[in-house]
């Protein structure tokens, strides 16, 4: 028999071990320095480090092996242009659903100059081109903003949107300003040869909060509703190929970018087949260390089919420019509000390494698509380098020629503010997320309409698919069996109640779980206990809870209590612990389509099967318990876990997607230093009334103080509300579902969720 990839002859192993070990009275043969069937683990006091260590170097072992995987995924048709072209419909699909680019666009038949009394449309005149100040239309009621740079008598020989780094302007770009040297004005150079050229304002990393910038302020809500800070910049330029390629059918449209712009030159032209040149300075390498960007650069999912190779190949056979140039280099330190991160420039062999990757993807395309790769001064140099630029203008509109040299433009808005515009950006942005906020309940809804609530039997089988999804696409699941337990134990104390253990079983290569376990002194021999999982929150440690030497009133030793009262009772140690060190560990894992979750459930699918194998252990009664983190914990494992025969969430319960995405409550993680908390299109599909609905039809609990501040009572209340009409109105199963409210903070408070666990364990009080 097996269990989720766990080979469980371990009982049998168990069995044979007492059976040689010396007989013992019942009361005394879980009172060993070691229990039977384990080997000694010796004390350690960096044990949780190890865990947290291990767990970080499995993630780079998989995050390097991640672009090995991607071959798999792919069928390519290399036959012709168009047929390669079409089989790269479900990776578009899947780039598009990761970038967030969702939303549908607002058709428009030209953008709108923008002026005031005080400043006119035309905001400078160049060589050979005019500037005007316009503003159209993207998605919703949100508008991409910028500058349109029409040639002398209005003709063009091709449509280029030119996209500035996020710390320039469109000026800079267009040499309206000086935040570019004229050498690198590549809007400007564009213009002067003969095009028409967008230039969009992207929103700046300056700080929104503190040190937070406005992209990871943007980035933060829009993560969780399944949007992106990418998404929404893309989505403007893709609002723009829609009005040249509607204006001038057949024109060539072309994207260049550096820096940030690179990125979404790159992603635009991956795509949208309109475009027919891409050009991508200061930004292309391997990207398996994204984790270490800004945290707006976090993609769910990303290196799961993608790096930046991957996404050169899409634009194949259209035509790629690749500047090796002086990219933007920012630090975000740590312990600031924001995510930790930074940017530095790529190296130039790590770019030509990805290029020929890239090449490599699309040999035997015919004919030979474009991929060229031009160095800027060794590859350190400035971006937009005479052999950029007319490697991108020949590709996009052949015989034009490449102007360089030229005067200044002449600035005609004296006394230009670009900070309003700016903050009317932000505005719409976190106006469009937060109206996706609003309009998530009906979302969610829809997406469950295919559960079947005519018995609560039906609704498992209906939720089945539910479950896989939260599984597969939420969590994230690493498809590899669990290594065998091989549990290590040592006894840490001996009270007159129970006897105190500590437990170490590996899960994965360098993957532990680890805890303390509390075994009733007043067994009879033969006597198979409930058992409770007793779940710290963060920063905790499983002694806060089940060591009486500890006194954490956060937790009042539910578990020694649980204990007490008679239960077999188990506190894991979970690796949301040590700050930075285990955020960083949710950035490795997000690039991977997991999160901390892919590494927590088969930590406790391995704690459940070893529990479960004991043989004073009832394995059809084992329930989970946890406070705060533990409590988000409570949400997420039990449904995954089938070994829980129920769940009890205490001082976490709230409108989670709310409590996440809000920029209005003052109960938002949107401000906090929690930059791990935030989990993709969550407000797409699960909240917390359908968490336990996946929890379901198996007895669910809720533990609220009425001073906890995670959230406040009403919005307690009103999930939770969705969750009693399920198990009371629509399955028929009330008793199975309870909340207690008591009047305390954000504390254990042991005394309806104790009843509960006695009810539904069925083991008489004391």
């Amino acid at each position: 028999m097996e269990q989720r990839g766990v080979h469980v002859p371990f009982r049998g192993c168990v069995a044979a071990c007492l059976a040689l070990a010396v007989p013992l009275h019942a009361g005394e043969q879980w009172e060993a320095e070691t229990l039977p069937g384990t080997k000694a683990l010796a004390p350690d006091d960096a044990l949780a480090s190890r865990l947290v260590d291990g767990i970080d170097r499995f993630l780079l072992r998989e995050i390097e092996a991640s672009a090995a995987r991607r071959a798999a995924l792919w069928r390519r048709d290399l036959s012709s242009g168009e047929a390669y072209a079409a089989s790269l419909a479900p990776q578009r699909a899947r780039l598009a659903h990761i970038l967030g680019v969702r939303d549908a666009r607002v058709p428009f038949d030209a953008p709108l100059v923008v002026a005031t009394t005080a400043q006119p449309a035309l905001a400078g005149r160049g060589e050979g081109f005019e500037a005007y100040a316009v503003r159209w239309p993207a998605f919703g009621d949100v508008h991409g903003e910028g500058l349109l740079l029409v040639p002398a008598g209005g003709r063009s020989a091709a449509d280029v949107i030119a996209i500035p780094d996020a710390g320039l302007l469109p000026e800079d770009c267009a040499g309206l300003a000086n935040g570019m040297p004229p050498g690198s004005q590549y809007a400007r150079m564009l213009a002067q040869s003969g095009c028409r050229v967008l230039v969009p304002l992207l929103i700046n990393r300056e700080a929104a909060h503190r040190t937070l910038s406005n992209r990871e302020f943007l980035y933060r809500s829009a993560f969780e509703l399944g949007r992106h800070i990418i998404g929404y910049e893309v989505q403007k330029i893709l609002a723009a190929v829609d009005w040249c390629a509607g204006e001038r059918p057949g024109a060539p449209i072309g994207v260049i970018g550096w820096g940030e712009g690179g990125l979404l030159a790159l992603a635009a032209g991956a795509l949208d087949t309109r475009i027919a040149a891409v050009c991508a300075s200061g930004y292309f390498e391997p990207r398996e260390r994204m984790w270490e960007e800004p945290l707006y650069r976090n993609v769910f999912g990303f290196l799961e089919l993608f790096g930046d190779a991957e996404l050169a190949a899409m634009i194949a056979p259209r035509a790629l420019v690749i500047e090796t140039a002086r990219g933007p280099e920012i630090v975000v330190p740590p312990g600031t509000g924001g995510g930790p991160g930074r940017l530095a420039t790529p190296s130039p062999a790590d770019v030509a390494r990805e290029v020929e990757r890239a090449r490599a993807l699309v040999a035997g395309l015919t004919p030979p698509p474009v991929i060229a790769l031009v160095a800027s001064d060794g590859g350190r140099g400035p971006c937009g380098s005479p052999a950029a630029l007319s490697a991108f203008l020949a590709a996009l509109a052949p015989g034009a020629a490449l102007s360089i040299d030229a005067g200044a433009p002449a600035h005609l808005r004296p006394g230009f503010d670009p900070r309003p515009r700016h903050a009317a950006q932000m505005h719409e942005l976190d106006r469009h997320t937060q109206q996706l906020l609003a309009e998530s309940p009906y979302v969610r809804a829809r997406y469950f309409a295919g559960l079947d609530t005519s018995t609560p039997e039906r609704f498992a089988e209906s939720s089945a698919p539910y479950r896989e999804y939260f599984r597969e696409e939420v969590i994230g699941r690493f498809a590899r069996e669990r290594l065998d337990p091989a549990p290590r134990t040592r006894r840490v104390l001996q009270e007159p109640a129970y006897t105190l253990y500590e437990v170490v079983l590996d899960v994965f290569p360098d993957v532990l779980a680890c805890g303390l376990l509390l075994i009733p002194r007043d067994m009879r021999e033969g006597e198979r206990r409930p058992a409770v999982v007793c779940q710290h929150g963060l920063e905790g440690r499983p002694s806060d809870l089940a060591d009486p030497r500890v006194d954490n009133p956060a937790y009042n030793r539910f578990g020694c209590r649980l204990a007490e009262r008679g239960f077999v009772v188990f506190a894991p140690q979970n690796p949301y612990i040590f700050g930075d060190r285990f955020r960083a560990l949710q950035r490795k894992a997000n690039p991977l389509k997991k999160t901390l979750f892919s590494i927590i459930v088969p930590q406790h699918e391995q704690i459940v099967a070893w529990l479960g194998s004991l043989p004073f252990v009832d394995s059809r009664r084992i329930a989970f318990y946890g406070l705060s983190y533990g409590g988000k914990s409570a949400m997420r494992i039990p449904p995954l876990v089938p070994g829980y025969c129920l769940s009890i969430c205490s001082a976490d319960f709230n409108d989670w997607v709310w409590k996440n995405a809000s920029t209005r409550s003052p109960y938002s993680y949107v401000w906090t230093g929690e930059y791990e908390i935030f989990e993709f299109d969550l407000g797409s599909t699960f909240n917390y009334a359908e968490m336990a609905a996946l929890i379901a039809p198996r007895p669910f609990m809720v533990e609220r103080g009425h001073f906890d501040g995670v959230a406040p009572d009403e919005a307690v209340a009103y999930e939770f509300a969705k969750v009693r009409h399920l198990y009371n109105a629509r399955l028929g199963i009330g008793d199975r579902c309870a909340i207690e409210w008591f009047a305390g903070p954000h504390t254990i408070h042991g005394a309806g969720t104790f009843e509960f666990l006695h009810r539904h364990l069925a083991w008489p009080k004391r």
